[in-house]
Order: structure tokens, then C-alpha cells, then sequence
């Protein structure tokens, strides 16, 4: 379940930045990241010595992350046009969630080397919040909110 909401909410949030970007909506992925930044860092109490040696590794994990997400998003572009073109999708799609997981594991692991566990846990469950606080700011009830003030 935790694996399927981390995707979900990675998948949302590369949709909401691109769609916000065709709309003019004028995101920044640089304040987003910075709001995520110090989201985690307020909600984990992080000193600014484990900022120092958690941050870089956080973003190594992200920036795999990434590049997973766009294969994915890659692989689900394509219409399989037979059973074994699907068949393979399907496999290639399976493999690519695989490897996501891993990446989260092995970077889950680094993170326990410079924060304690407390702390790690902490990180995990502020990143979840403020995607979903974002993704709710995102949605379509603040938009209509949005279409209200015009």
C-alpha cells in the first residue's frame, strides 16, 4: 500500500508540475522544492548538521527517482499492439516499480547512517504530507476557488 501511494503521489506531482507549467500557472520547481525542503526540515527537527549530511543524500534519491518516473511515464505512453507487446509492457513497468522501491530502500539505509530512525521516520512522514497538502492545494476545488475569484 505504501509503495503504491509513494508512486502515486510521485506520478501527481510530476503531472501537477507539468500541467501547471502549460497552463501559465507559473510553478517553480525550485520554490517547490525549497517549501519541501523546509517542510521537512521544521517537521523532522533536523539540526543544521543533519541538514548538512541528509540533504545531499536526499537528493541524489530524488534525482533517481526522477529519472524512474520518466521511464515510466515513457513506458506508459505506448499503445502494446498484440498480447506479447503487452505482456512486455507489463513486465518492463513491474521491473521499473522494483526499482524504485530499491532505491527508496537503499537511500532509506544512508539516511539511517546521519539521522536516527526517529528522525528518518519523521522525514518519510513529512515528505507524504506535504504532497498531499500540495496535491490538495493542487486540486480541483482550489482551482474552482481560483476560477471563483476572476
Amino acid at each position: 500500500m505504501r509503495k503504491i501511494l509513494l508512486i502515486l503521489v510521485v506520478a501527481c506531482v510530476c503531472l501537477l508540475t507539468v500541467s501547471a507549467q502549460e497552463h501559465g500557472k507559473g510553478f517553480s520547481p525550485e520554490k517547490f522544492d525549497a517549501e519541501l525542503r523546509q517542510f521537512i526540515i521544521q517537521e523532522a527537527g533536523l539540526t543544521a548538521d543533519e541538514v548538512a549530511k541528509f540533504f545531499p543524500l536526499y537528493n541524489e534519491m530524488r534525482d533517481k527517482q526522477r529519472e524512474l518516473f520518466m521511464r515510466q511515464r515513457k513506458l506508459g505512453m505506448g499503445r502494446p499492439s498484440d498480447e506479447s507487446a503487452c505482456k512486455k509492457a507489463i513486465q518492463e513497468r513491474d521491473d521499473v516499480e522494483v526499482e524504485q522501491k530499491r532505491v527508496q530502500q537503499t537511500y532509506h539505509n544512508k539516511f539511517l547512517c546521519v539521522l536516527s530512525a526517529s528522525k528518518v521516520y519523521k522525514v518519510i512522514q513529512a515528505e507524504d504530507r506535504f504532497h498531499r497538502k500540495m496535491l490538495r492545494q493542487w486540486g480541483p476545488r482550489q482551482k474552482q476557488k481560483e476560477k471563483k475569484k476572476d
